[in-house]
C-alpha cells in the first residue's frame, strides 16, 4: 500500500502548484484562495539506487517501486475545528493520510493574495496547527470517558488507552501536537482508533520566492526557529 501524503495549509499558500512540481499534474492553481475544493490525487514513484542494483543482480520479471501518494487538500482557515470554510470535510480529507506535508509561504509578493493580508510564516503556522490540535483535543474528550470506565473495571488495555488519552489531553491543552508523546507497540490500537490529526508526521515546506531557491530567506529562518523543538520525547 502506498503512502499517502496530504498537502495542508492556508488558503493560497501554493498548495496546488507545489502539487502540480510533485506529481506532473495539472491542478488548477490560481491567485485567489479556496481555488481547491475537492482533493486533487496524484502518484510518484520514490527513486531508489539500491533497487536499480538489486534488478542488475537479481533480473527479476517484474520491478515494483515504491510509490507515495499526494493529496492536494483545500486550504483550512480559522475555525476549521468548528467547521468554518467546509473545515470538517477538509480535515476529513487531513484524516486519510499517513503524513502531511504543511505548506508555509515564505515570500513577499503584493499581487499574491494572503487571506490575513500580510506574510507571516510563523503565525500562519500556528493557525493550521491550533486547528488540527482543537479538533484533536475534541476527539481525545469524546474517547477519554470510555476508557476510564473500563480502567476502572480492571481492563488494562483499556488502561493503557487511558493513560495515553490523559498525556495526550495534556500536551493538547498546552498547545502542543499530540506527536510529541512517544508512543509503542503497545498503542498501536488506540493509534489507530482515534486516528488524530497531530499524531501524523509532518514535513514543513518553504514557498519562497526564485532568488531564495538555494539559500531561503529571512522568512524561511523564522519558520525554521519556529519549528526547531518539534521533536518526540
Amino acid at each position: 500500500m502506498a503512502l499517502k501524503c496530504g498537502i495542508v495549509g492556508l488558503p493560497n499558500v501554493g498548495k496546488s502548484t507545489i502539487f502540480n512540481a510533485l506529481t506532473n499534474a495539472k491542478a488548477q492553481a490560481a491567485n485567489f484562495p479556496f481555488c481547491t475544493i475537492e482533493p486533487n490525487i496524484g502518484v510518484i514513484t520514490v527513486p531508489d539506487e539500491r533497487l536499480v542494483r538489486l534488478t542488475e543482480l537479481v533480473v527479476p520479471e517484474k520491478v515494483q517501486p515504491t510509490t507515495v501518494e499526494i493529496v492536494d487538500i483545500a486550504g483550512l482557515v480559522k475555525g476549521a475545528s468548528k467547521g468554518e470554510g467546509l473545515g470538517n470535510q477538509f480535515l476529513g480529507n487531513i484524516r486519510e493520510t499517513d503524513a502531511i506535508l504543511h505548506v508555509v509561504r515564505c515570500f513577499d509578493d503584493p499581487n499574491v493574495i494572503h487571506v490575513d493580508g500580510s506574510v507571516n510564516p510563523v503565525r500562519d503556522k500556528e493557525i493550521i496547527d491550533i486547528e488540527l490540535q482543537l479538533k484533536d483535543l475534541d476527539t481525545v474528550e469524546k474517547s477519554i470517558g470510555k476508557y476510564e470506565k473500563q480502567a476502572k473495571a480492571g481492563d488494562k488495555q483499556a488502561q493503557v488507552a487511558y493513560d495515553l488519552l490523559k498525556q495526550f489531553k495534556e500536551v493538547l491543552e498546552e498547545g502542543k501536537s499530540a506527536r510529541v508523546i512517544k508512543t509503542g507497540e503497545e498503542h498501536a490500537s488506540i493509534l489507530k482508533q482515534i486516528n488524530l490529526l497531530t499524531v501524523k508526521p509532518v514535513l514543513y515546506v518553504c514557498n519562497v520566492d526564485e532568488a531564495s531557491a538555494k539559500n531561503g530567506n529571512a522568512f524561511v529562518e523564522q519558520l525554521k526557529e519556529a519549528v526547531k523543538d518539534e521533536v518526540r520525547k
